[in-house]
């Protein structure tokens, strides 16, 4: 069946949109992976040195390392406090644990991320939610509403010859387009182009997608890199590391010299000339000439590469607020457990920042869940997510500050357990515990008092 001119227009939009981002996308994952092409080695390293190059991948630590930090505690409907069941059943049948992960890394290596509510068949009460890739999804966004109006993932790339890798800058041959009442399928004919495939009139009333914009600015709707900062310095740690090498095949061992001696000198007990490279490393030399002389260069010093590549571990800590530890500069005797939150302030209140705006888009996702579950909108669209704390305290020092609020009588014995980050289940199975042991405490006394009872009326028995 035809698609409408419409459907046909948007499509077109979408696919434009994507192939715009399609070059730096690749570059990004690239950087990520620790494949990226240093464009400029500097003078002093030859092309064929390239194969030598070192890449300090700092780009992986900036992202694997804010994601590591974001951990969600429960989804809180409006006027609730604690965790809302049913979200938490969702967010266990999707396995949204680790693919919120995914969801994190690819807002900071791409600079956006996306998120997709569909039906599940088997249990309409538990609603799919996934992570679709920002290198084949595009979406619309009203500005004035902030909502996606139109959204579309292209499938069926072409593969790159002899691999099984798709070639991102090729045409997809496949496509969904999701608006606000129906979701499409189409692909594409060899002539007619895109033709439909199927039809859902789901009649939702929004698009089933989430987009999130990492580090989005006012008036625009792009997102950045969260490795922007540090990519430039990753070039110059990278050029260094190289040059460290070339440096130390060329000039990081000694060498030896000879005066007064040729190429006839150096004969074997058979006769024949011994190889240069044989030569070098002989311990005796015997010389005919007596002039003849033998003596060593001294190395060069490497020091100034180690001095280098600190500098860009040092700066790469000042435009990511990260820890100085993080990049390779560490000190003798290990930090202190304050000197540990102290260092960290800047990088976990980074990451406070990042909760509250990632908190918001997982919050729409959770809404819109829950519209599919029950049929019916959260009240304001809005559910809150709690997190973990990002920083890093130790047992002892939470447990401290816990046991000191529970003895103010500041915090309830639910409260304590909820500073844990306990689950719910792990709370029930607490409680149950905990009525065992009044159980058994109880039968314990009222025993004793019945062997109390019992003794008392012997006694009196006795005499009688």
């Amino acid at each position: 069946m035809a698609l409408s001119q419409d459907e046909l227009a948007l499509i077109s939009e979408h696919l434009n949109r994507l192939g715009q981002t399609s070059w730096n996308d690749e570059l990004m994952l690239r950087y990520y992976q620790g494949r990226q092409r240093v464009a400029q080695l500097g003078m002093a390293i030859p092309p064929s040195m390239r194969k030598f190059l070192v890449i300090a991948n700092w780009c992986r630590t900036v992202v694997d390392t804010i994601d590591s930090r974001q951990q969600v505690r429960s989804f809180i409907l409006p006027g609730e406090e604690t965790d809302d069941p049913r979200l938490r059943a969702i967010w266990d049948a999707s396995n949204l644990s680790s693919h919120v992960s995914m969801f994190n890394v690819d807002r900071m290596v791409y600079g956006r991320a996306f998120m997709s509510v569909g039906t599940n068949e088997d249990d309409k009460t538990l609603p799919w939610v996934r992570v679709e890739s920002p290198r084949e999804m595009s979406a619309i966004v009203d500005v004035r509403r902030e909502v996606v109006t139109s959204a579309a993932r292209f499938y069926g790339w072409p593969t790159i010859t002899g691999t099984a890798a798709q070639d991102m800058s090729g045409m997809p041959s496949k496509v969904v387009l999701y608006k606000t009442d129906e979701t499409v399928w189409a692909e594409v004919d060899a002539t007619l182009g895109w033709v439909e495939v199927d039809r859902d009139q789901h009649r939702l009333g929004a698009v089933p997608i989430v987009m999130h914009l990492n580090r989005r600015m006012s008036g625009a709707w792009t997102g950045e890199s969260q490795m922007s900062d540090v990519i430039p310095l990753v070039d110059a740690a990278a050029r260094s590391l190289t040059n460290l090498q070339f440096a130390q095949e060329a000039h990081g061992i000694p060498r030896m010299f000879m005066t007064g001696v040729a190429k006839g000198d150096f004969v074997g007990p058979d006769g024949k000339p011994i190889p240069q490279f044989e030569a070098y490393f002989d311990a005796i030399h015997m010389l005919k000439d007596p002039q003849g002389k033998v003596g060593q260069l001294t190395a060069a010093d490497l020091k100034n590469f180690e001095t280098a590549i600190t500098l860009y571990g040092r700066q790469a800590s000042i435009v990511t607020g990260f820890p100085a530890r993080y990049f390779g500069m560490t000190t003798t005797n290990p930090p202190a457990e304050g000197a540990i939150h102290a260092d960290e302030s800047t990088l976990t209140r980074s990451v406070e920042a990042q909760n509250e705006s990632v908190g918001t888009t997982l919050g729409w996702v959770g809404a819109l869940a829950l519209r599919f579950a029950t049929g019916e909108w959260v009240p304001g669209n809005r559910v809150r997510v709690d997190w973990f704390d990002p920083a890093t305290p130790t047992v002892s020092q939470r447990e401290d500050a816990l046991a000191k609020r529970r003895a103010a009588g500041v915090l309830s014995r639910e409260g304590y357990w909820d500073e844990l980050g306990w689950s719910e289940a792990r709370k029930s199975k607490e409680r149950a515990y905990l009525r065992e042991e009044m159980q058994e405490a109880a039968n314990a006394d009222l025993s004793v008092f019945t062997k109390g009872l019992t003794g008392a009326s012997s006694g009196a028995s006795a005499v009688g």
